[in-house]
């Protein structure tokens, strides 16, 4: 190999985005297995001299009683020659082959080289998104499936399956999309980048690119719980006195969770005040029903809640959607009942399938 090939190599990796290193030890392996295939060994490998060009092959001699494999093997007398001080089970590195390949192995050489930088870029393409998860990633809609949208992410494709879409998701080849890098997962075909947009921290990464004031830390998102398409509940504390954090959140006539709720194609978003107060922080977690009582039970994790008839529905929520948000916001049991009801709904903190809550809907 001459010094104007090894600087041409470097170039291509730099083009590609591959440091020096692994560009010039990608060459040694692919030289090393050209020659480990001409010579039907496995102990071949290869030096490269990135000053020179010029390349050194050796091989690994394992020292051994008996010698069995005749090339890759030593008996202990023949190592010592050369090794006074080796002993059975050493493996003595040699240098006894030149650099000249012939064309043959040359050529397979660069084939196999090529293929390795492939993969080298594939890799470090994969090791940064992977450094991103929990990020939210803008990628345009390449491909459109029954089970997947494909987006163009940059340097890679990423997979929106259609069960991490929201039922209020609709998008078009072209269309650009934002979406939340879930994972980057290894598959039978290889690297996969997987997004969501059903996942509740989407919402969350939303409000941190509306609402600088949460980047700063001066607001926190504490807890959310989402429906997607339907409802998410946020709750929100100021680490500032005298910062209304909900007002914060929300933005000048709403402006801030407008662009969240535009985002999320109309998924209504409650934003709620944290409360140390449990028994506060449940009656805030029902909003937007007017709370009269709640009795908290620390030890069961179980609250009562009592309501005015009227708003027993609003409670509760359709299909008892808003209880169950509530419950899974604060991670308490909560039994709703009216002023005039006998029988308790209940509405249990689960994040699995949709809780069966009694009385009205």
């Amino acid at each position: 190999m001459s010094k104007e090939l090894v600087g041409a190599l470097v170039q291509l990796g730099a083009e590609r985005g591959i440091d020096r290193e692994s560009v010039l030890q990608a060459a040694e392996e692919a030289y090393a297995v050209a020659l480990n295939r001409r010579h039907s060994s496995v102990d071949i490998h290869v030096r490269l001299d990135p000053e020179t060009g010029s390349m050194r092959v050796f091989r690994a001699r394992r020292v051994v009683e008996e010698v069995l494999v005749p090339g890759a093997e030593w008996t202990l007398a023949e190592a010592q020659v050369e090794h006074p001080e080796t002993a059975v089970g050493a493996l003595i590195e040699t240098e006894e082959m030149n650099g000249d390949m012939g064309r043959i192995v040359a050529a397979q050489a660069r084939q196999t080289l090529q293929a390795r930088l492939v993969q080298i870029q594939r890799d470090q393409v994969m090791r940064s998104f992977a450094e991103r998860e929990g990020e939210i990633l803008t990628g345009v809609v390449m491909r459109v499936d029954r089970r997947n949208l494909v987006l163009d992410v940059g340097r890679a494709e990423a997979y929106l399956p259609s069960t991490e879409l929201s039922p209020l998701d609709t998008f078009r080849i072209g269309e650009n999309v934002k979406a939340l890098l879930l994972e980057v997962r290894t598959t039978v075909r290889g690297p996969e980048i997987l997004l969501t947009r059903s996942h509740k921290n989407f919402v969350k990464k939303l409000f941190e690119l509306e609402v600088p004031e949460i980047g700063t830390g001066l607001v926190e998102i504490s807890s959310i719980a989402r429906e997607p398409g339907h409802r998410s509940k946020v709750i929100v504390t100021a680490h500032q006195v005298g910062l209304d954090p909900v007002g914060t959140v929300v933005g000048q006539r709403g402006a801030r969770v407008q662009a969240v709720v535009e985002e999320l194609g109309g998924e209504k978003v409650d934003i709620i005040a944290f409360a140390d107060d449990p028994a506060e922080m449940i009656g805030r977690a029902l909003s937007p029903a007017p709370v009269i009582s709640v009795v908290v039970d620390e030890a069961a994790k179980a609250a009562v809640v009592t309501v005015p008839e009227h708003a027993l529905s609003l409670a509760i929520g359709r299909e008892g959607q808003n209880a169950r948000l509530a419950a899974r916001l604060t991670g308490y049991r909560i039994d709703i009942a009216s002023d005039g009801s006998g029988t308790p709904p209940v509405a249990e903190p689960t994040d699995g399938e949709a809780v069966a809550v009694e009385g009205e809907a």
